[in-house]
């Protein structure tokens, strides 16, 4: 059966995936492309978890399109609004004609010869094979078939219900039971007080403690410039306002990370009152920005444990019993409902299997150019956003230079790009998320490097990659070009 081609392949339809599609399209439109999506709906993140609460952990006006401006009062938004919105997206472009659900992309090969690569996907059950002239990888890092599971002592011997956030169940009714969230990260934050509604009690039980920041769901100067200033110029205002802000705020946290934490302990203190106290459940042992911060939208996680509708406890698990979990400290939790909010599983490059001329890539032996391109993998690309801001803003980025590559090979008729390491450039060792979170920690081993110095290097701010993605020359030095 013959490949169906096209000259560029997406693959997800996601935030990323959508953005990457209006991108080719207004910037490299004599170029046809298909989008490969392993479920069957667009959304991505935004589509596959559904536990209460879901939000997003950053502002709309960054983390949306600046293609659309986000149309919400709301700059921290649920994540309902947020699927409607990438979804109307797609539709608003076209972009969802060119979308090829239940597709699951499992392996990739590139032939220099032909100058492409081939495919292979699996559709009902059936492998089908598309090729491409440059294959642009859109599915996060995430695996979306598995989260990170901890195999806790005596979980077999619960009696109740145990719920990964991943998957899940549409059918769970916690109505006046006893709710234990294990987890201190984004979902365990955002879980804990939206479960209170329903739930008899909720207790959030960690490990070691995150740093937590309460933001307002709604900001106010935000809405007043976009009141006062008409579309996009309103929400190209208030973007640069919010990119000023996490900048700054970022840097700071960076330089001065003993003053920042005393200010992060400071303001959980004041939210908290007499309630709860700050130490231990809220002095993390890493440093501010070390791991990602934690937001909490009007405080929301404060003021349940403030009414006493949640509560923490800081404590190391030594078995499951049949009503709950037993602590290390030998105090009991009673739980008809136990969620394991432990984190994502990472995968490099969406978990393909990737080839060049016959030779299997290792991701983990790879050292990324640009933050998106590995290491002798020719015309490749793989979308990975910001760790330390909002997703969308690296993942833009990373698009439009896409589309500049793509047009510059077109002027000058070349067929192949591949960024090439030379050894003074090697020996970074770095993964490309520069964090010590635990799912990235977790990952370090499967997860591409980081080189010595730039290009290879990452830099996680989005004014100088603004600067060097739109400014720099792409005939770098470190990009081959080629004709097949």
């Amino acid at each position: 059966m013959t490949a169906t081609h096209v000259d560029v392949l997406i693959v997800g339809a996601g935030l990323s995936g959508v953005n990457a599609a209006y991108r080719l399209r207004t910037r490299t439109p004599r170029r046809t492309y298909a989008i490969l999506e392993a479920r069957d709906a667009i959304g991505g993140t935004w589509d596959q978890f559904r536990y209460p609460g879901i939000r997003s952990d950053s502002d709309m006006f960054t983390l949306g399109y600046p293609f659309r401006p986000w149309p919400d009062p709301q700059a921290i938004a649920d994540g309902p609004s947020i699927l409607r919105y990438v979804r109307e997206t797609a539709s608003m472009f076209g972009i969802d004609r060119q979308i090829r659900f239940g597709h699951k992309v499992v392996s990739a090969s590139w032939s220099t010869v032909d100058a492409r690569w081939s495919v292979e996907a699996v559709h009902d059950g059936e492998p089908v094979t598309y090729t491409c002239s440059f294959l642009y990888l859109c599915s996060g890092y995430y695996s979306y078939d598995s989260g990170h599971v901890v195999d806790f002592p005596g979980q077999d011997s619960f009696t109740g219900q145990i719920v990964h956030p991943q998957f899940w169940p549409e059918d769970l009714d916690y109505t006046d039971k006893n709710v234990v969230v294990i987890g201190s990260g984004a979902t365990a934050v955002t879980l804990v007080p939206a479960m209170t509604d329903k739930a008899a009690h909720v207790t959030m039980l960690q490990r070691s403690p995150s740093y937590v920041v309460a933001r307002p769901q709604q900001d106010a100067l935000a809405n007043k410039i976009r009141q006062r200033l008409p579309g996009r110029l309103g929400h190209r205002a208030v973007r640069a306002k919010n990119l000023a802000f996490s900048t700054v705020f970022f840097q700071f946290m960076r330089r001065f990370p003993d003053r920042a934490a005393a200010l992060l302990r400071k303001g959980a203190a004041a939210a908290l009152g007499d309630s709860v106290p700050v130490d231990p459940h809220f002095v993390p042992r890493y440093k501010p920005w070390d791991q990602r911060l934690c937001l909490v939208p009007d405080g929301d996680l404060f003021n349940a444990l403030r009414s006493k509708r949640a509560s923490v406890v800081t404590d190391h698990i030594e078995t499951f019993t049949p009503d709950g979990i037993r602590l290390t400290s030998g105090r009991e939790l009673r739980a008809d409902v136990i969620v394991t909010a432990t984190g994502l599983k990472m995968v490099a490059v969406g978990g393909l299997r990737l080839t060049v001329d016959g030779k299997p890539v290792d991701p983990s032996n790879a050292t990324v150019y640009k933050g998106m391109m590995l290491s002798g993998v020719p015309n490749f690309a793989w979308c990975v956003g910001y760790a330390n801001n909002s997703w969308t803003l690296r993942a833009d980025l990373t698009s439009r230079y896409v589309c500049r590559l793509l047009n510059h090979m077109d002027r000058r008729h070349y067929t192949i790009c591949t960024p090439t390491l030379s050894p003074r450039d090697s020996g970074g060792g770095r993964p490309i998320l520069d964090l010590t979170s635990g799912y990235i920690k977790r990952a370090e081993a499967i997860l591409p490097k980081q080189g010595a110095r730039r290009p290879w290097r990452s830099r996680q701010t989005y004014i100088l990659d603004h600067l060097d993605l739109t400014y720099t020359p792409v005939a770098d030095g470190v990009m081959r070009f080629a004709r097949a």
